[in-house]
């Protein structure tokens, strides 16, 4: 293995696998950790190849630090020759999650086609860029789509999730409502929805908006992406 993909193999190293913790990289932290908004931990640290810098890890994000933490990074490191993003590869190796762990049940489900490319989609009922992406899969085939009714934009969100997990076609009320606008009927009293569990693993998943998709490999996507960009995500994952 050459210099450069060692590099390259240091940085996306997934944090269950990464080295034990150095005595240099203890000391870094220690004096990182005081430095940061108050409350803030810190996960790990850790040396990086280039510029004698040290990545500082929260939860999925990244920053980096000298060696006596007098000075924080905040940006993207790149390299200059290749124009790689060493720190958005970090980043979204740390921001994978387990597919197969996902709470599947307590979301609605559409099959295309023969259903063989999977995703799990966190959309909010009054997410406009949700709608949008709701409308580009409607040219998308050979898919199953997970969705996950996650209430952050409005007051009124959990109502309307409510209403349509309530309804006795789930997938029809949401569509009807996301595509044309109809509303589904005020659900009765007695029924159960999964809102608050949704809500509270969107934010473990450190889902800050939507739509956010997760393929079937564990990686995310952000937004309203278009067809083309949707298929070349599924492209790569080959």
């Amino acid at each position: 293995m050459n210099i450069k993909s060692l590099i390259a193999a240091l940085l996306i190293l997934p944090a269950a696998f990464a080295l034990a913790e150095t005595p240099q990289e203890a000391a870094v932290k220690k004096l990182v950790e005081p430095r940061l908004n108050e409350g803030t931990k810190v996960d790990s640290v850790t040396k990086t190849p280039y510029a004698g810098l040290f990545e500082v890890r929260v939860g999925s994000d990244v920053i980096y630090t000298d060696e006596k933490a007098q000075y924080l990074f905040i940006g993207n490191v790149i390299d200059a020759r290749n124009s790689k993003n060493y720190t958005k590869i970090r980043v979204d190796e740390l921001s994978r999650v387990k597919f197969a762990d996902l709470p599947l049940e307590s979301a609605l489900k559409t099959v295309r086609g023969n259903g063989k490319r999977v995703i799990a989609i966190f959309e909010d009922p009054n997410c406009g860029y949700c709608k949008r992406f709701r409308k580009t899969l409607q040219d998308v085939d050979n898919i199953t789509v997970y969705t996950f009714m996650y209430n952050i934009l409005a007051e009124d969100s959990s109502i309307k999730s409510r209403n349509i997990w309530c309804t006795a076609d789930r997938n029809k009320a949401w569509d009807d409502w996301m595509l044309n606008g109809k509303a589904a009927a005020t659900a009765a009293p007695s029924c159960d929805t999964p809102n608050e569990k949704i809500f509270e693993l969107g934010k473990k998943l450190r889902v800050s908006g939507t739509p956010t998709v997760f393929f079937a490999d564990g990686s995310r996507l952000p937004g309203a992406v278009d067809v083309k960009g949707l298929e070349d995500k599924f492209s790569s994952l080959k």
